[in-house]
């Protein structure tokens, strides 16, 4: 087989650099022609990276992060933790992000990544997750998982230009 199933565990302090180069090469890549070009530009793997370092461990452990590894390297990440409804939470998990290596899109990683997530969500009714209203791709890939639309809308501002959410679920 040409392609395993990426091994996924929790992600350490150690793959920060890893996953901020994803997340932010991901945001580039998946947003291109839906949020403004010079924000996209203006993304710093190595601010994201400084930002994540610190963040990593400080919370009360209610948000995993997990990574996808592929013979050896990080190719995937995802977050998830309670759902944020406002600064309320709410008796729900959020899926918060969910990037891949751009060479990886297609290859079963994200399915086998977000399947993880979903799966370390037991105890919840039902998972959320937010993704931009013009990206297709994302929106029938969560789709063909089992999420549908549930009609919430929010703008989210990206250099003062509204870059529409919809908010999805799934019955958990």
């Amino acid at each position: 087989m040409d392609n395993p199933l990426p091994h996924i565990r929790p992600m350490t302090l150690d793959d920060c650099d890893r996953v901020s180069e994803i997340r932010v090469r991901g945001w580039q890549h998946a947003y291109r022609g839906l949020m403004p070009q010079p924000y996209l530009d203006a993304l710093s793997v190595a601010r994201d990276a400084e930002q994540r370092r610190a963040w990593f461990g400080q919370g009360d452990g209610t948000v995993a992060n997990l990574v996808a590894e592929q013979d050896g390297r990080i190719v995937g990440w995802a977050a998830r933790g309670p759902y944020r409804d406002g600064e309320v939470r709410t008796g729900d998990c959020e899926l918060y992000a969910l990037y891949l290596d751009p060479g990886h899109m297609g290859s079963g990683i994200g399915r086998a990544l977000l399947a993880a997530s979903v799966e370390r969500c037991s105890g919840y009714p039902r998972m959320f997750l937010w993704v931009l209203k013009e990206n297709t791709r994302a929106r029938r890939f969560y789709e063909q998982a089992g999420f549908r639309a549930d009609g919430a809308e929010e703008p989210f501002d990206v250099d003062g230009v509204a870059v529409p959410e919809v908010r999805y679920i799934r019955e958990l």
